[in-house]
């Protein structure tokens, strides 16, 4: 794990200085404006065109002497979105108004595991045991873990009889927050 996510800052760094044609042709779009060379700190109306500094993923030459900027059709989302459910009946109480709360309060965690999902990925360990060339076990786990914080609440939907729909919203800019501070606190583990 450790040394994949190595590679993966490694990779992001080496593609943060390429000028080069895109990867991805058919999702990037050319900002308005365009930044004239990297520099420590932007200035207005520069970058990711949001009014919020980060980083360019993807650079490509343009025909002019100053370079456009291209961003792919994920960094041009204003917010992800996340939706949780629960079911009533299976709370654990006795009054069904607790069990309509409690509900809420679980689909509620189910849309920040979802968030959390979005922006820091899924670990996945799997495991398969094979006899004889007959398949004995097969099993999978799945670990989510990071820090959500600014999510918005968006709705909280009952859906039929016996389910809550919850859905909750983070800005880009607190999404990139969260990368930027993940990636940092990795690097000083790793060091």
């Amino acid at each position: 794990m450790k040394s994949l996510l190595t590679l993966t800052v490694m990779a992001i760094a080496l593609l943060a200085g390429c000028t080069s044609v895109p990867l991805f042709p058919d999702n990037t779009v050319p900002l308005t404006e365009p930044s004239p060379s990297p520099s420590p700190s932007p200035s207005p109306g520069t970058g990711t065109g949001s009014g919020t500094s980060g980083a360019t993923l993807i650079a490509t030459p343009a025909p002019a002497e100053r370079p456009a900027t291209t961003v792919t059709l994920v960094e041009r989302r204003e917010s992800l979105t996340a939706t949780g459910y629960a079911v009533i009946s299976v709370q654990n109480h006795r009054l069904p108004a607790q069990q309509r709360l409690l509900a809420i309060r679980a689909a509620k965690l189910d849309a920040y595991r979802s968030l959390t999902e979005q922006v820091y990925g899924l670990r996945i360990d799997a495991t398969a045991t094979v006899a004889d060339m007959v398949v004995q076990n097969d099993t999978f786990r799945s670990r989510v873990e990071g820090v959500i914080h600014g999510a918005t609440l968006v709705s909280i939907t009952p859906t039929g009889d016996d389910t809550y729909e919850t859905t909750l919203s983070l800005d880009r800019a607190v999404v990139q927050d969260l990368r930027a501070l993940y990636l940092s606190q990795v690097m000083a583990k790793a060091k």
